[in-house]
């Protein structure tokens, strides 16, 4: 890879940070970790005691509520940002096996600097398209626990997930998911009311959960992101700065919860309208 290439790499936090950003004010303070202590529930009669009930117990359709922690140390002053997404998770059985399917319906973006925002466009997080995956089941401390390994996924560019993210602006295979006409998917920056800009990027999805079964029926555990973007475009020269963020350490900052619902419920509109129901507030930056 160039010197010039390098300098385009930037965070799998889906972002890049802007100069103005760069002030010689520190960040806002990370909230107090772990961000919750989800409910397990009360140990009961009705936990499965074995592997093939323990799979059945899981077998459902789930709203999925996730948060990621990064921090980009490389900026003039540090960068954090909290990455939310909210999306339905299906477990079922296929040859025994049991297997997860996830799909994303909306992203928020919290920065550590005040009057910044950053937005990740609804048909942008949908079309984020994770592979279907088997997922491996272990009993510890009284829980069945649930690990789904990485499977690499393409975003705003098509070719082998496999391989390493291609670092060419130019790239053939480069798509616009989200449809607004420019290559890649778009993240739309702003800070106040003074600066407004777009990047196009691309980004290959790559996430691991570790999770646990409660007695309750929810599933809640933590997520580990690994996943690399590149920055194909953008509306402004001043957003192409170098970045490297990458996630933070502390997993209690980065937690995932599944939250059982009716099959019915399915699109966005139907899970926004139940979120506070179910989910937590969401997390904010001191």
């Amino acid at each position: 890879m160039t010197m010039k290439e390098k300098r385009k790499w930037i965070s799998p936090g889906m972002l890049v940070v802007l100069f103005f950003l760069n002030s010689c004010s520190g960040p806002l303070d990370w909230p107090e970790s772990p961000l919750y202590n989800f409910d397990e529930g009360e140990a009961n009669a009705d936990y499965p005691a074995d592997l093939e009930s323990a799979r059945q117990a899981i077998v459902g359709h789930y709203a999925h509520y996730d948060v990621v922690a990064y921090e980009d140390t490389t900026t003039r002053t540090t960068m954090r940002t909290l990455i939310i997404s909210y999306g339905f998770t299906d477990f079922y059985l296929e040859d025994g096996r049991l297997m997860q399917a996830d799909r994303f319906v909306r992203a928020e973006q919290k920065l550590s600097k005040k009057n910044a925002q950053s937005v990740f466009s609804d048909e942008a997080v949908q079309a984020i398209k994770p592979r279907v995956q088997e997922v491996e089941l272990s009993f510890k401390d009284g829980l069945w626990h649930i690990y789904r390994p990485a499977t690499p996924s393409l975003l705003g560019i098509s070719g082998d997930p496999s391989k390493p993210l291609s670092t060419d602006p130019n790239d053939p295979n480069l798509t616009d998911p989200d449809q607004d006409g420019h290559p890649g998917v778009t993240v739309q920056l702003s800070v106040g009311n003074f600066f407004k800009g777009e990047i196009y990027l691309t980004r290959r999805e790559i996430f691991t959960n570790y999770v646990r079964l409660n007695y309750n029926g929810t599933i809640s555990g933590y997520v580990i992101d690994e996943s690399e973007q590149f920055v194909v475009g953008a509306s402004k020269k001043i957003l192409n700065q170098p970045s490297n963020s990458i996630q933070y350490p502390d997993k209690g900052l980065s937690p995932l919860l599944l939250v059982p619902v009716d099959p019915e419920i399915d699109t966005l509109e139907e899970l926004m309208q139940i979120r506070d129901e179910i989910f937590p507030p969401e997390p904010e930056f001191y």
